[in-house]
């Protein structure tokens, strides 16, 4: 592999530990979108399933409510099913625009299902259908039986409204633990741990680079 290049970094100070850590992700959401970030609300979500093994992959954070970051998924895939056995999962955001990055930790506990039946009205029609016609994660003979599945689909809801279906759900990640780091010169980068107590107590903590 060629020798990469070591970018410096430049951005503003952290700020200071007052900052509430739940409003900072949605501040830099903000802000990175507004840089032109594409899908800034992405997040790495890492779980761990029933054989020890981890696993990552990227979703899409919907809703901050409270101490609580909100996903959709598929509850068959493999996430749901590592969430099933380890109800504890990490989060990574990282605004690559604006030299930032977020850690979360906590306990995932699922979405009631009134919220994720309101949550599904709102999505794209073809993204609703989406959400009938994959398995996600099995097996697939051609990229034609998954469109043979959407036109019977279309036909099936045609001039009616798709139904969330029964194995799409959503979760919340109650947040214990939030990391904000901001990149700086000299690697010598800015970073506070915030650990989120049972109530309403915030404790920040500044880290070493």
């Amino acid at each position: 592999m060629d020798a990469l290049e070591l970018v410096d970094f430049c951005s503003e100070v952290l700020p200071e530990a007052r900052t509430d850590p739940m409003r900072l992700i949605d501040r830099w959401i903000g802000e990175a979108s507004r840089t032109g970030l594409p899908n800034p609300n992405s997040m790495v979500l890492a779980t761990v399933g029933a054989d020890g093994a981890p696993d990552a992959r990227l979703v899409l954070l919907k809703a901050v409510e409270g101490r609580s970051l909100v996903f959709f998924t598929n509850l068959e895939s493999k996430k749901a099913l590592d969430l099933a056995v380890n109800p504890s999962a990490a989060l990574v955001f990282h605004f690559a625009s604006l030299e930032r990055q977020i850690r979360v930790k906590g306990r995932v506990d699922p979405v009631n299902r009134l919220d994720v039946d309101s949550y599904f009205r709102t999505r794209p029609r073809g993204s609703q259908l989406g959400a009938w016609a994959s398995a996600q994660s099995r097996p697939l003979r051609s990229r034609q039986e998954l469109a043979d599945r959407i036109a019977e689909l279309e036909v099936q809801y045609a001039g009616r409204e798709v139904p969330a279906p029964s194995h799409w759900g959503g979760y919340r990640l109650i947040v214990s633990d939030l990391e904000a780091w901001v990149g700086r010169a000299d690697r010598l980068h800015d970073r506070f741990l915030f650990r989120l107590d049972a109530g309403d107590a915030i404790r920040a903590q500044r880290l070493s680079p």
